[in-house]
């Protein structure tokens, strides 16, 4: 599959660690990205704050989330047949950069290209990072997270298969094919826009029907409203 390496994504217990104020990722990060970031566009009135970056061996930004509404939390656990809406209701957006195969930073290798599904696997991982099963043991919780985490990764190399859907978005005021799917852990959005980057998005409590999505224009907004 062209997508992120799974080394280089996070796993959902690093990315959930990092839900803390005090750990979250800081808005210097963001501003050496050299692609631009995308968020909800100005329907959307409330809250906005930082997630976090990821970033390559030789420390280039290659994609990183930005969130909206209720900030989650790794105590927002999840439980079979409950109400969503009770654990917050949020979007997160994911900006991936478009690259294609290129050699690693070493002159060694290739490094795998970025495509539609590291959008999609990126925000399948984030999703499970906000969605603990409360009612399990450490061992049993730590099964079902891989579990969950190599379903997310096989859902994201088949967009064109059965568990997904497509709806039409705006992304900077123009329709947009997105790949969707939705579950009891929340919904995933994955799809691409023509300033060269892809975008995926996950939440929940939140519609995914009556988003629209923006370039940035201030990035700094959102770490003054944390």
């Amino acid at each position: 599959m062209e997508t992120t390496s799974r080394a280089v994504a996070q796993t959902p217990g690093e990315e959930g660690a990092q839900q803390a104020p005090s750990a979250r990722g800081t808005v210097d990060g963001y501003l050496r990205a050299p692609f631009p970031w995308y968020g909800l566009d100005e329907a959307f009135t409330g809250p906005r704050w930082l997630v976090q970056v990821g970033t390559a061996a030789d420390g280039t930004v290659e994609h990183g989330s930005v969130g909206h509404g209720d900030e989650p939390s790794v105590r927002n656990e999840y439980v079979p047949g409950g109400d969503k809406d009770a654990r917050g209701k949020f979007a997160v957006v994911v900006t991936v950069a478009a690259n294609p195969v290129r050699r690693s930073a070493d002159g060694t290798g290739l490094l795998e290209a970025t495509s539609v599904s590291s959008a999609a696997w990126l925000a399948g991982v984030g999703l499970l990072s906000f969605t603990w099963p409360g009612q399990m043991d450490h061992s049993l919780r730590d099964d079902w997270l891989e579990q969950q985490t190599e379903t997310a990764w096989t859902l994201a190399d088949d967009l064109d298969g059965p568990d997904w859907s497509t709806l039409s978005l705006p992304v900077d005021g123009e329709p947009t094919t997105f790949h969707h799917r939705e579950s009891e852990l929340g919904w995933v959005l994955a799809g691409s826009t023509r300033q060269g980057v892809h975008l995926g998005a996950y939440g929940r409590g939140m519609s995914p029907y009556g988003l629209g999505f923006a370039v940035i224009e201030d990035i700094t907004a959102y770490a003054r409203q944390e």
